[in-house]
């Protein structure tokens, strides 16, 4: 896992906006992006769309378009590997 990667998840322990991840996180939004396409092909993060309450399908072709829209919450997966490091 990269920093960034942990950095992502260190912020999803609850829903977060994408606004809120990139004011709280020092990256770029490439960088942000980049991260959570990362951790969602891993299943360690999940998108939550059109709002915090409702998961919606990662789809890698069109995740780049739309990645500022979504809220994301780290998965019981994600948490484990976070917290093992």
């Amino acid at each position: 896992m990269t920093e960034i990667e942990f950095d992502i998840l260190d912020e999803l322990y609850f829903v977060a906006s994408y606004p809120d991840l990139r004011s709280t996180l020092s990256l770029s939004d490439e960088e942000l992006c980049q991260g959570l396409q990362s951790l969602l092909s891993k299943g360690y993060v999940r998108i939550m769309y059109p709002d915090q309450d409702t998961e919606h399908a990662y789809d890698p072709n069109t995740f780049g378009k739309h990645c500022q829209d979504y809220f994301y919450l780290a998965t019981k997966a994600g948490l484990v590997v976070h917290n093992s490091i």
